[in-house]
């Protein structure tokens, strides 16, 4: 498994991809750096994303987890920059209830690409984050890209 790690404005960052596609991103530092072409292109997504631009997200994503939560990861990843659905919407979406989508958004192993700092609660509040600084750092990311703030 190759990895990056970098310094973002939310703490550190790692990403690691295996077999050419990204499979998590990670809060912290690794010892384990190998870099490659598909790591440095990851990065440079989220070097314009922190720069408040809207990158095309083109990166070869496989998120780990079950059959229903590669489900519902699908379903976050269609919330368009800038746009928030709620966990019912979600629900509905997938054909599922509000607290497994809450579940899986709190076991997205891959946060940022998987933009699951779009999901709001029913009344539009911010409800739990499982990343960096937690419900700080989902603000934030909603501050970031002008949904909040």
């Amino acid at each position: 498994m190759a990895q990056l790690s970098f310094h973002s404005p939310i703490g550190d960052i790692t990403i690691s991809e295996e077999e050419g596609i990204i499979v998590s991103l990670d809060f912290g530092w690794s010892p384990f750096q190998k870099e490659n072409p598909l790591l440095l292109k990851a990065k440079k997504w989220c070097d314009s994303y922190f720069d408040g631009e809207n990158p095309e997200m083109n990166l070869p994503l496989s998120p780990f987890g079950t059959k229903y939560q590669r489900q519902i990861y699908k379903a976050i990843q269609s919330i368009p920059y800038s746009k928030t659905m709620t966990y019912s919407e979600i629900a509905e979406k997938t054909s599922s209830h509000s607290r497994p989508v809450g579940s899986a958004c709190g076991s997205n192993p891959i946060p940022l690409l998987i933009p699951c700092h779009r999901v709001m609660g029913k009344n539009g509040s911010l409800t739990g984050y499982s990343g960096g600084e937690g419900i700080q750092t989902k603000k934030y990311l909603l501050e970031l890209e002008k949904i909040i703030g």
